[in-house]
C-alpha cells in the first residue's frame, strides 16, 4: 500500500487542496490516491485505489455534491483507506503472504494491531517516535534500534532505485 500525488489546481475537482505531495516533495495543491497493489513472483498488478479526500472537504457537503462525491462519504485517513482496500482484497481472496507500507501506514497504530488480529504478516516503516510491543511492553522505536549491536544489523538491497542503489 503506498499513496501518490497527483499535482492539480482548482477548486472543482474532488480531493484538491494544499496538502504534502511525496510526487512534488513539499506542501502543494492536489490530489492524493491510495493504492494497493500485489506483487509476486509472476509479476505485480495493480488492486485497488481510494481518492484520499482532506477533512476539509468531506465538511463541506456542497462542494462534495458539486464534485458527484456521496453524501455519504466520510473523512477517512490514509491508513483507514488502506485498511478497507485491504479487507476487500483478503474478502476476495487474494493469497497476500505479507503487507508493505511506508511510515504514513506504519505509523498508524490501529493498522497494525487490525494486522495482527488477522494475523496477517507485515513490514510497515515506522518512525523513531513511534512505539512498538516488545515483549509485553511498549517502547519506542528509537530505544529498540540503540539496544541492537552492530554486529546484529546486516545490510541488504532492496533493489536498483530510480537514483541508485536502495540499501
Amino acid at each position: 500500500m503506498d499513496e501518490t500525488g497527483f499535482l492539480k489546481k482548482g477548486k472543482h475537482s474532488a480531493g484538491v487542496a494544499r496538502q504534502y505531495s511525496g510526487t512534488a516533495g513539499r506542501v502543494e495543491h492536489g490530489q492524493i490516491g491510495v493504492f494497493l497493489a500485489y506483487a509476486s513472483a509472476r509479476g505485480q498488478v495493480l488492486l485497488d485505489r481510494e481518492l484520499y479526500l482532506p477533512e476539509g472537504w468531506t465538511q463541506d457537503r456542497a462542494r462534495c455534491a458539486q464534485a458527484r462525491i456521496p453524501a455519504e462519504r466520510p473523512f477517512a485517513t490514509k491508513p483507514e483507506l488502506a485498511r478497507r482496500m485491504l479487507e476487500r482484497a483478503l474478502q476476495a481472496g487474494v493469497p497476500a503472504a505479507w503487507v508493505t507500507g511506508d511510515g504514513v501506514y506504519g505509523d498508524n497504530r490501529r493498522l497494525r494491531r487490525w494486522l495482527e488480529e488477522q494475523e496477517r504478516a507485515y513490514v510497515l516503516a515506522v518512525s523513531g517516535k513511534e512505539s512498538v510491543e516488545v515483549g509485553a511492553a511498549p517502547r519506542h522505536v528509537k530505544a529498540v534500534l540503540a539496544a541492537v549491536p552492530a554486529e546484529g544489523w546486516t545490510r541488504a538491497s532492496a533493489g536498483a532505485g530510480a537514483k541508485g542503489p536502495r540499501w
